[in-house]
């Protein structure tokens, strides 16, 4: 794993504002958490390390999916924001053919709107490589989240997307994501093993909807 503050720092002033001829840095939280649907939907993304959405919490809303809620403290009229609640995702870069095919997926602008938000930043150039984000200080960047601000009340995952989060889950851990994280979050809405437990029409409906998602499946 290599991981600079150089490179970090190229990082989030490169990758932060979409150009035309410029890279988007996107943060993936949900099912994009699975690189080989990561590569089907996008295929010229390279994956780039590690994120981490200070001042929101990972919930699945009443769409069945993945979402991030803000936060705010009650404590003050002004409304601060409470930074220890936090969402880890993985990072890639979008080409702008990319980032076109990302929209439609994640059915932009009526399910989700884009973002660019204010992120902590483990870099690096091995996909094959474990980040140690608690031994490593992270960068700060920005980068594109897909991200609903009207339905964010907790429900509970469609069936085909839970096989597709947990094969995101298991890639997330593989990244760097702390396990502590996954299971203390993330576990409260999907629960493990059902990637391996689903079958048939589950499995079938879900392998589908990571090439090309179908509302409503």
């Amino acid at each position: 794993m290599s991981s600079t503050s150089d490179a970090s720092t190229a990082m989030g002033a490169a990758y932060s504002i979409p150009h035309s001829s410029t890279p988007t840095l996107y943060f993936g939280y949900g099912s994009n958490l699975w690189q080989h649907q990561m590569s089907l939907r996008c295929p010229s993304s390279t994956y780039v390390g590690i994120g981490r959405l200070p001042g929101y919490k990972w919930i699945i809303h009443e769409r069945g999916y993945a979402n991030v809620v803000e936060i705010f403290s009650s404590s003050s009229d002004n409304h601060t924001l409470d930074t220890s609640d936090e969402v880890y995702g993985l990072l890639y870069t979008l080409q702008p053919s990319d980032e076109a095919r990302l929209d439609i997926n994640e059915g932009v602008p009526h399910a989700y709107t884009k973002e660019y938000l204010p992120i902590e930043i483990w870099p690096s150039d091995d996909p094959r490589a474990k980040i140690e984000v608690s031994e490593t200080v992270p960068e700060k960047g920005e980068a594109l989240v897909y991200i609903d601000r009207l339905r964010v009340k907790e429900s509970t995952p469609k069936k085909e997307y839970v096989v597709r989060m947990n094969h995101g889950i298991d890639d997330a851990l593989a990244a760097g994501v702390p396990e502590r994280y996954v299971e203390g979050v993330m576990r409260a809405f999907i629960p493990a093993g059902k990637e391996r437990k689903e079958g048939g029409e589950t499995k079938r409906v879900a392998e589908e909807q990571a090439g090309a998602f179908v509302d409503g499946r």
